[in-house]
Formats: structure tokens, C-alpha cells, sequence
């Protein structure tokens, strides 16, 4: 995500030159710039929030190696699909022409486009990988320790069972007022007082 996003915002400041911007608007150059910064940053912020959720959400273990091979397979791809259209919007091809042996001019850059249009095919058939470590992972992974990522927040160390509801047996209290880590001391201390308590909370 941060190489991905980079690459993404990097280009992004080149298109910030007006003079630039004034040659490179509306070529495969713009196509590059914003696929690395939504398509491609934005995809692989999901990744890895899947992959990191995963085991909370299903209580079992995706296999890592599949998920190695997911990574690389699709960064290779997703680069080799869109660094090349930065050199395509360089040399002044608009975007959305998908025949460059229409236009003379551009008859050249027909084995860039090819090279593109390859690499977008294998990308788009690579994620089979992910979804086969999905479902595969989901109904025969090995079971999920409680904090796999050995974290100390509470997300990860308050007690979840994978139930219908999640929490077992009363669920634990959360305060809604600020620097209650449970000190002692008199409840006023903690709460604002224009915040009126519910039942609950002035029970407890």
C-alpha cells in the first residue's frame, strides 16, 4: 500500500504542473497516476485489512504461503499492468484508445499495450488465488488462537468467542466517559457532568 500510493502520489505532483498537466491531460499518463493511488493503493489497504481480520472474523488460520504467493503474484502484476501507461501518456496516447492500429502515429506503442493488456488479464485471473485461500481457509483451516498477532489491544485481548453475538455470557462494560482506566477514585472524577448516566451506568 505505502510503495503502491507513493508511486501514486509521486505522479500526482508531476500532474500538479500546470504546463505538465497541459500535455499529459487525458492520456494513459493520468490512467497510471490515478489506478497507483485508488485502484491499486486503496485494493491492497483492503488486503491487508482482510488478512489481518480474518482470524477475528472466522476463527480459523488463512494459509500463509497462499497468501505470500497472492502478495507477490499481485504486485508484479498490478505493476507490470500499470507502470507502462506512464510511458504510453508520455508519448501523448489518449486515454480509452484500446487500438493503437487505428492511429498511425501510435503504432509503435502497440507492444506496450500488449504487455498491458496481458498483465491486466493474468492480475484479474491470479486473485483466484485469494478467494481459494478464503473458502478453503474459512471450512478447512486449522482453528485461530484467541490473538494470533500476539497484539495488547483491546480488540485483540478482550475474550471473543466465534458465536452468534460474539461475547460470552454478560457483555463486558465499555465507559463512554474519558481516563476511566479504572483507578480508584470517585466515579465524579471520571464523568463529565453534563452527561447525564443511564440505569447501567449509575448502577455500575
Amino acid at each position: 500500500f505505502i510503495f503502491l500510493f507513493t508511486v501514486g502520489g509521486v505522479t500526482g505532483v508531476v500532474l500538479a504542473n500546470a504546463g505538465v498537466d497541459t500535455a499529459m491531460h487525458d492520456t494513459y499518463y493520468v490512467v497510471a497516476h490515478f489506478h497507483y493511488v485508488l485502484s491499486l493503493g486503496a485494493v491492497y489497504g483492503l488486503f491487508a485489512a482482510f488478512y489481518y481480520w480474518f482470524s477475528k472474523m472466522t476463527g480459523y488460520e488463512y494459509s500463509e504461503g497462499l497468501a505470500k504467493l497472492h502478495f507477490w503474484v499481485t504486485f508484479i502484476g498490478v505493476n507490470l499492468t500499470f507502470f507502462p501507461m506512464h510511458f504510453l501518456g508520455m508519448a501523448g496516447l489518449p486515454r480509452r484508445y484500446y487500438d493503437n492500429s487505428a492511429y498511425p502515429m501510435f503504432e509503435e506503442l502497440i507492444s506496450i499495450n500488449e504487455v498491458v493488456s496481458f498483465f491486466a488479464i493474468a492480475g484479474a485471473i491470479i486473485q483466484v488465488i485469494f478467494f481459494f485461500n478464503f473458502f478453503y481457509s474459512m471450512y478447512r483451516g486449522t482453528k485461530s488462537p484467541q490473538n494470533p498477532w500476539r497484539s495488547n489491544t483491546l480488540e485483540w485481548t478482550a475474550p471473543v468467542e466465534h458465536i452468534h453475538g460474539n461475547w460470552p455470557g454478560e457483555i463486558p462494560t465499555v465507559h463512554r466517559w474519558a481516563y476511566d482506566y479504572s483507578k480508584p477514585g470517585k466515579k465524579e472524577d471520571f464523568v463529565p457532568q453534563n452527561v447525564p448516566l443511564s440505569k447501567g451506568e449509575e448502577e455500575h
